[in-house]
């Protein structure tokens, strides 16, 4: 048995069963290892970020890691800024990476860099193999640190002759590290804070659980604290039966209007709240000054036990989700940004996943869906925009049984466009919503934020038409059927209708 498949065969005996790939010629071994053993679901993307993205999203619905191929250093360089994405939403990742063989790096070959280098930004564990011998042990233990509790990135380098050797031996799963346990006299104060005028600010695990959202409504019915979630979340679980849970506004001056009555914060899984980039005479931390914080549960504690425990403190039991009527579909006309949401609202089937990657243009479908079925709801989180296509090629890899919807700005879609051709090869069913406003409409609002009067020139870096983009005519070229809508009737019938159909397929909605 050679190096490659040990580590194949390690990582299936440990549960991976996916391998999202882009490779190359230094790791041609792992792929005939692939092939030879057939432990995994292979799937191919066209761009090392579609390889990432997917893994992300496959990672955010499976609830464990998949395992990625990518070529080189210049291949990791491709992936990383889905890598960032997913380190931020502390979803757990694999990436195998090949690099050259050892006696073959010395001759600085036109591919030679620093792998190790290029992981190092965005994973958390990083490791080269050194033998046919160790490198499955290397997976075991790097796939070890990817599945623990926060979810990490982990990267393993593997030089094409350690993989191509023989001695592989497979080794035993490792297991993974859990939470690290909840301070008594922390949660102690945190209960003492628990009043009007205190906000509970979480994210991770908590929003996953609606029997966790349901028990951190009681608290907040219980002693008058209020609760709400960061801008951007790994997933949150919501629709009609479950307790709401607001998001903080990602513009600065709505974000600071938001949190401007709370003179204490507890935080849980979530950093306190800072503005995504800083502005002239604004501050970059949001929570108001002397605001009283305390982290009740970090990252890597149990963000749901720290919820059950403050529960059980202060006496609060599960409240009733608030009996929200069902969106109806909008009138006849063009589609605004209320009929957007409406349309989409109304067309949700139940057990949807939601990938919003809707930028400007979405900011109000997650008010209009709260009374829609229920549905999975995942989101950019790390801020580089082009995870949407791919990251709902990850969740549908994931949950075949569910359909899923992916809402994309245009702008970011042609970071990743090559996602829809993945949809078509892999036959996933996902709904491509389009949202066409020609423009990276939130750049246009950040050069105003930062106190710039924009001439032609700059509005024009930031305009995506001469010529416009055919979103329609993109999907076809690579095997997705598609339709462009511009009225917003047509658009909700149009999504319902493509929901209904296996496949994929793309709407275009005119803006």
């Amino acid at each position: 048995m050679n190096g490659a498949e040990s580590l194949v065969r390690t990582l299936h005996g440990a549960g991976v069963d996916v391998c999202f790939a882009n490779p190359g010629t230094s790791e041609m071994q792992f792929v005939d290892a692939l092939d030879r053993t057939r432990l995994m679901r292979c799937v191919l993307g066209l761009f090392e970020g579609v390889v990432t993205g997917a893994a992300d999203g496959y990672a955010r619905m499976a609830g464990k890691p998949a395992v990625t191929l990518l070529h080189l250093a210049p291949g990791l360089a491709n992936a990383g800024a889905n890598m960032h994405n997913a380190r931020k939403a502390r979803s757990p990742m694999l990436n195998l990476v090949g690099d050259h063989a050892v006696r073959h790096l010395a001759y600085d070959a036109p591919l030679t860099a620093d792998v190790a280098g290029a992981a190092t930004p965005f994973s958390d564990w990083v490791r080269t193999a050194t033998s046919a011998a160790t490198i499955a042990r290397d997976a075991a233990e790097g796939l070890a640190a990817a599945a623990g509790h926060p979810g990490r990135i982990a990267t393993l380098i593997a030089p094409a002759d350690i993989g191509w050797e023989e001695g592989g031996v497979i080794a035993e799963p490792v297991a993974p590290q859990g939470p690290r346990p909840l301070d008594a006299a922390v949660l102690d104060r945190a209960a003492a804070l628990l009043q009007p005028g205190t906000l509970i600010f979480c994210g991770g695990s908590v929003l996953e659980d609606p029997a966790t959202l349901a028990l951190l409504a009681g608290i907040a019915a219980k002693t008058g604290a209020d609760f709400l979630a960061p801008t951007s979340n790994r997933r949150i679980e919501r629709g009609a039966g479950r307790s709401d849970i607001g998001r903080l506004p990602y513009p600065v001056d709505l974000a600071l209007e938001r949190l401007a009555p709370y003179s204490r914060a507890i935080l849980i899984e979530a950093p306190a709240p800072v503005a995504f980039f800083a502005y002239p005479d604004r501050p970059s931390l949001l929570l108001p000054p002397g605001c009283e914080t305390l982290q009740l549960a970090d990252f890597d504690q149990d963000g749901c036990a720290a919820i059950a425990a403050l529960a059980e403190a202060v006496g609060a039991r599960p409240a009733a989700a608030a009996d929200r009527p069902r969106p109806q579909a909008p009138q006849a006309g063009p589609i605004t940004l209320p009929a957007l949401g409406a349309a989409i609202a109304a067309a949700l089937p139940e057990a949807a996943i939601v990938v919003d990657e809707g930028v400007t243009s979405g900011r109000d479908i997650g008010t209009a869906s709260a009374g829609s079925p229920p549905h999975s709801w995942l989101a950019l989180t790390g801020g580089s925009i082009g995870i949407g296509l791919p990251m709902a090629a990850g969740a549908a890899i994931a949950c075949p049984d569910r359909p899923v919807v992916s809402l994309q700005a245009d702008g970011s879609a042609m970071y990743t466009i090559q996602a829809l051709w993945t949809q078509a090869r892999e036959g996933l069913n996902v709904t491509t919503v389009i949202f066409a406003n020609r423009s990276y409409e939130i750049l246009k609002q950040e050069l105003y934020r930062v106190g710039a009067n924009p001439g032609p020139d700059a509005l024009n870096m930031l305009d995506l038409s001469r010529p416009d983009l055919d979103f329609v005519a993109l999907a076809r070229g690579m095997g997705v059927p598609g339709r462009r809508v511009e009225d917003a009737a047509e658009l909700c019938r149009a999504i319902a209708d493509a929901i209904a159909e296996p496949g994929p397929f793309l709407i275009e909605a005119m803006l």
